[in-house]
């Protein structure tokens, strides 16, 4: 049972007090949690979170007296926040978030009291400290006293919210340095692995109040198969938001082009690939996320790299040209086969300017050299495939300055393909004058918020022609096809069916469209 126990003896040294703590959740982490039982359960959860109240304040304290004492220093660090991101591998956010506690409760000193007493949640004395800190400074202890009694009396969240802003209008005082929170705007968007990204910072009433209303207008539900939840749909909202803005083509330097997919492929992936374009269509999908390939321009960039081992397996072979070899002078000797110098020259041969088991000097003209060149173009141009699609990674190596000579130069793309339109733009306006909106069943969406999607995948054959396509907003297109599996049909009569992954729901549309004026 995870229920109230005696307290156990208080520990002498601090190492003695983590060793306890880290023993007491190790046991938690490892416990049978079904056999603890619902009582059980529910008391280890409410315990759990008052030992993330003392923790945090504990943090807080230790943290302080250690930056304020240069405790970094001692490991090259110039910062407690630095430190904490190199010695306790936390994240830029997390070591914000424990500098920010210092200084939170540095202010709040009751704050700080009442969480190293586990008397109130960690989440809830931040927003207490958000909310004393909109008043005036000399009134800031009395509320955070006013504000911990109420949450100690049993008022939920609301009803602090409700006080603190009744307290807000009796010691309001006239703004007269005009601060709506511009000067502490900020923005931060960490990428992590696969190019996922979290977003968090301080915005102005201003940036608040657009944001919510785009927000809100783009992330309602769009139906009954809409199952996304409240921060599933805002997130979504803000993608489509971007998404239109660059459509718009409102942005600089983007020349009013829409959506793009830069499609990069090594030499080598792309002798791989099976051919035609389907491959390149499920590549795009793969990269740029499902459906992407439906409605975006794909520019291919085709990269090498050099092949250490291939390059010099070449350069023997072009010393071997310049030696006898079964095959007769001058014809490319078979690799391994590598001339040394003083080997005899081939009968025949400019042997007075030529070095034997070398190629001809700079300038040289004669046969042996003319045919030392052929051989050489030879080579190349038969193992030059290889040669520019070495293992990934390569380049990075070559640039470091290691290896000498021309293999030291920095990877380069070798192709780039002209911009092409996925949908070329008379297929774009006829799908548009027949479909007028989002064809998914029960959609109104216009057509400047929806795509063209392929009935029939590009990656499985589909062909882009008018049968095949038909507008859908970017929620049905990219979530409820592509990521939930939705089929769509459009019949001859230009109705359309949607049919639900496990085939328990089926719906149709609204009548044919009338014929365009």
């Amino acid at each position: 049972m995870c229920l109230a126990a005696p307290a156990p003896p208080a520990p002498a040294t601090a190492a003695q007090a983590v060793a306890m703590v880290h023993a007491g959740l190790g046991w938690l982490a490892t416990a049978d949690a079904a056999g603890l039982g619902t009582a059980g359960q529910a008391g280890c959860l409410r315990g759990l979170e008052q030992a993330e109240s003392v923790l945090t304040a504990a943090r807080a304290q230790v943290l302080r007296v250690f930056d304020a004492q240069g405790g970094y220093e001692d490991d090259g660090h110039g910062s407690a926040r630095s430190w904490l991101r190199s010695q306790t591998r936390v994240t830029r956010g997390a070591a914000d978030g424990a500098i920010g506690w210092i200084r939170r409760l540095a202010a709040h000193p009751a704050v700080a009291a009442a969480l190293a007493a586990a008397e109130i949640s960690q989440s809830w004395a931040r927003q207490i400290c958000d909310w004393s800190d909109l008043l005036p400074e000399d009134t800031r202890a009395d509320a955070d006293q006013v504000l911990l009694a109420a949450a100690a009396g049993g008022a939920d969240l609301a009803d602090l919210a409700a006080l603190a802003e009744e307290m807000r209008s009796w010691c309001a005082r006239p703004d007269t340095d005009g601060d709506d929170g511009f000067a502490g705007r900020r923005l931060w968007l960490d990428t992590t692995f696969g190019g996922a990204g979290t977003v968090h910072g301080d915005l102005t009433p201003a940036c608040a109040a657009a944001l919510t209303a785009v927000l809100d207008a783009l992330g309602k539900r769009a139906g009954p198969e809409d199952l996304r939840s409240a921060s599933e749909r805002r997130h979504d909202a803000l993608e489509e938001a971007c998404r239109r803005l660059i459509a718009a083509g409102c942005l600089p330097g983007r020349g009013g082009q829409p959506t793009q997919i830069l499609l990069h492929l090594t030499l080598e992936r792309l002798r791989g690939l099976p051919g035609a374009s389907n491959a390149e269509a499920a590549w795009a999908g793969a990269v740029a996320g499902p459906g992407a390939d439906c409605d975006a321009t794909i520019i291919p960039i085709v990269t090498g790299h050099i092949d250490p081992i291939l390059l010099d397996q070449l350069a023997l072979t072009l010393l071997a040209t310049a030696g006898p070899s079964p095959a007769g002078p001058g014809t490319p000797a078979q690799p391994g086969h590598t001339a040394r110098t003083g080997d005899a020259a081939p009968t025949g041969d400019r042997g007075d300017t030529e070095q034997p088991g070398s190629l001809a000097p700079a300038g040289g003209t004669g046969p042996a050299h003319q045919r030392a060149l052929r051989a050489a173009r030879e080579i190349i141009l038969a193992a030059a495939a290889d040669l520019l699609s070495g293992p990934g990674g390569l380049a990075a190596y070559l640039r470091t300055g290691t290896a000498g000579g021309l293999a030291a130069s920095a990877s380069l793309p070798l192709d780039v393909g002209a911009a092409t339109e996925t949908i070329p733009a008379h297929l774009r306006r006829a799908v548009t004058t027949r479909d007028r909106r989002c064809r998914f069943p029960g959609c109104t969406q216009p057509p400047a918020a929806c795509e063209v999607h392929h009935i029939t995948p590009r990656a499985r054959g589909g062909p882009t022609k008018l049968t095949n396509l038909l507008l859908l907003c970017t929620f049905h297109h990219l979530i409820a096809v592509h990521r939930w599996g939705w089929s769509i049909t459009l019949h001859p009569d230009a109705t359309v069916t949607a049919t639900s992954p496990d085939h328990s729901k089926t719906l149709h549309s609204h009548s044919p469209p009338a014929h365009a004026a």
